[in-house]
């Protein structure tokens, strides 16, 4: 029987003294860190979170959009924030399996064994990010695909068990070629992105000039990949029981709309709600987390088609801790107003941080605007009526 080597200090599976950190406090902290993530990163903070909703839920993202719309950024940042061992490759026709995985050790190779040498490579990778993922050779992709399935590299007489959390494809197109179908099933979540809209040019050019968060280091002990995987552990044991007729509903109602979902899709989903509820600060899970079933659908069309199917069931859908894609997901009040109560917050925090200026102002003005626009006064939330408040201060004259 073969032995599994383990990475002696980032398997996800092993098990430490309990941490006093509460899940809903992990959930902060998480939440805390994607934010910082996503600032100056106008119209991808929906990328940025559901990296880190994948992360949790241990499943794989793939990402779908023209060149230059900032993929690769988005998931640099989060890995950036979240510490430990980043991989991230371009894959091409020629790539050889070894750019990802690792030469052979020619030591090894001298007494007559075949093994790998793994280290810095994606197999000890916390989280990796592969570009132009279905141009990889054969070779590479059925390497990978044990890699994501398991999470056990096998090569030779190498086999690791990975800590890989995540590993996120990006492409700018969906592949016409139907025998990448089962390795494009492999990722479960899509998230589709335009080049940013002519109305936020402005924005993004001024965001642009500033420069990026600061990263925790790749090695970094007390990091927020622990809290990551706190969650992820908090989600395993996750109550499904309440919601479970209710995700069955919405896939039937997917299948019945022409939006194909496999068995194997249909229950992996779970993860994802499940990963949801615990973001959210919660140990069971509820309708409020079924905004993430639009994910699951395969190409744009289908998940807008998903999105519009689903509306009555995820109307009240929300997240605290990954605000823009509940909203950009559910398209729902409630998850619009909790996104809003987060940005109102951190935008609130800034200004006072900041020289009272022209600048400053008009972004809170901006914002208490978005609020009166979107909101009856009689019907909005309590949190965000705090929110408004706190705003109209900050905005009255002196």
């Amino acid at each position: 029987m073969t032995e599994i080597r383990t990475h002696p200090t980032t398997d996800p599976a092993a098990t430490g003294p309990a941490s006093p950190t509460s899940p809903a406090g992990d959930a902060e902290l998480v939440a805390a860190a994607v934010a910082a993530a996503g600032r100056g990163m106008t119209d991808r903070e929906t990328v940025a979170e559901v990296v880190t909703l994948c992360a949790v839920a241990g499943e794989h993202l793939l990402v779908v959009g023209p060149p230059g719309t900032a993929k690769s950024e988005a998931v640099r940042r989060v890995a950036g924030q979240f510490g430990g061992r980043y991989f991230e490759y371009l894959l091409g026709r020629f790539t050889e399996p070894n750019e990802l995985f690792g030469p052979v050790d020619l030591r090894q190779l001298r007494e007559g064994r075949v093994e790998f040498e793994t280290a810095g490579m994606l197999p000890e990778a916390d989280i990796a990010f592969l570009d132009e993922v279905f141009l990889g050779s054969t070779a590479v992709l059925n390497t990978l695909l044990g890699l994501l399935n398991e999470r056990v590299f096998r090569r030779g007489r190498t086999v690791l068990a990975s800590p890989l959390r995540v590993c996120v494809g990006a492409a700018n197109h969906l592949p016409d070629d139907p025998a990448l179908a089962a390795f494009a099933d492999r990722f479960l979540a899509r998230v589709f992105v335009e080049p940013v809209a002519d109305a936020r040019l402005e924005e993004l050019l001024e965001e642009g000039r500033r420069p990026a968060p600061a990263q925790a280091g790749p090695d970094s002990p007390a990091g927020l990949l622990a809290a990551v995987d706190r969650l992820a552990s908090a989600a395993r044991t996750c109550d499904l029981d309440e919601v479970t007729p209710l995700v069955a509903a919405a896939l039937r109602r997917l299948r019945g709309a022409g939006v194909p979902v496999s068995d194997r899709r249909a229950v992996r989903s779970q993860k994802l709600v499940a990963a949801a509820a615990v973001l959210d600060g919660r140990s069971a899970a509820s309708a409020r987390d079924l905004w993430v079933l639009p994910l699951i659908a395969p190409t744009a069309d289908t998940q807008a088609l998903a999105r519009d199917t689903l509306a009555d069931l995820i109307e009240k859908a929300a997240n605290r801790s990954l605000v823009h894609a509940a909203e950009e997901l559910s398209r729902s009040t409630a998850a619009r107003a909790e996104r809003i109560a987060r940005t109102g917050g951190a935008l609130l925090s800034e200004h006072r941080g900041l020289p009272a200026g022209r600048d400053s102002r008009l972004r809170l003005e901006a914002a208490l605007r978005e609020i009166d626009a979107g909101f009856d006064p009689a019907d909005l939330p309590a949190a965000l009526a705090g929110i408004r408040a706190e705003l109209v201060a900050a905005v009255a004259p002196s």
